[in-house]
């Protein structure tokens, strides 16, 4: 994977709304969105509110806006999973604040005796506190910086398309440090692109 070009690479960018800030504590995912792409064209694109089975709070209500009457008729995690399997399955996974999404994704994979895809996983968050100069590293903050909408923020596709359009930012502001392959752009994620780069 990391000698893969940057061109043939199956990228997924995706987003997770949940009911609680940590599986352990049993926060459950209730809503996905994905977006794929390959040589920055469009492959995939689909979103979803799910059934977290447990109550969704009000406190948290007012974060994302989905409420328990909007998820009840919606899809568990379990009948979703093969879609977002597929999904995954040979792509790399792009997220902003990765380790939050992929901890969620494992638990609900694991609640279904499955196991999340062995993906290759690029996080904008990373990218944007070793290379950015962002007054603030959230999501939301970074788009408007940028100059990309973040209007509907906090819901998945319109996080998972902010964090598609900043991981573009990011790839051709490396490809001029002679960026390549799937591991230059880990190498971005602690390093760097110059000693002076902003």
């Amino acid at each position: 994977m990391l000698d893969t070009l940057i061109e043939e690479a199956n990228f997924v960018c995706l987003d997770t709304e949940t009911t609680g800030l940590d599986p352990i504590r049993g926060g459950r995912i209730c809503e996905v969105a994905v977006l794929g792409s390959k040589g920055a064209k469009r492959v995939e694109a689909y979103s979803t509110l799910l059934n977290p089975q447990v109550l969704i709070t009000p406190e948290v209500s007012a974060i994302h806006g989905i409420t328990n009457d909007m998820v009840r008729n919606s899809p568990t995690f379990e009948a979703f999973a093969p879609r977002l399997l597929t999904s995954l399955q040979g792509s790399v996974l792009v997220c902003h604040n990765a380790d939050f999404d992929t901890a969620f994704l494992r638990s609900e994979f694991e609640r279904i005796g499955l196991k999340m895809p062995d993906v290759f996983i690029l996080d904008t968050l990373k990218f944007a506190r070793c290379n950015g100069n962002f007054s603030k590293n959230r999501l939301g903050v970074i788009a408007k910086e940028l100059g990309i909408s973040n209007d509907g923020w906090h819901r998945a596709m319109a996080d998972t398309i902010m964090t598609e359009r900043i991981f573009y930012y990011f790839i051709n502001k490396f490809k001029r440090f002679g960026a390549r392959t799937i591991g230059d752009l880990s190498d971005f994620q602690k390093n760097k692109v110059c000693k002076n780069a902003a």
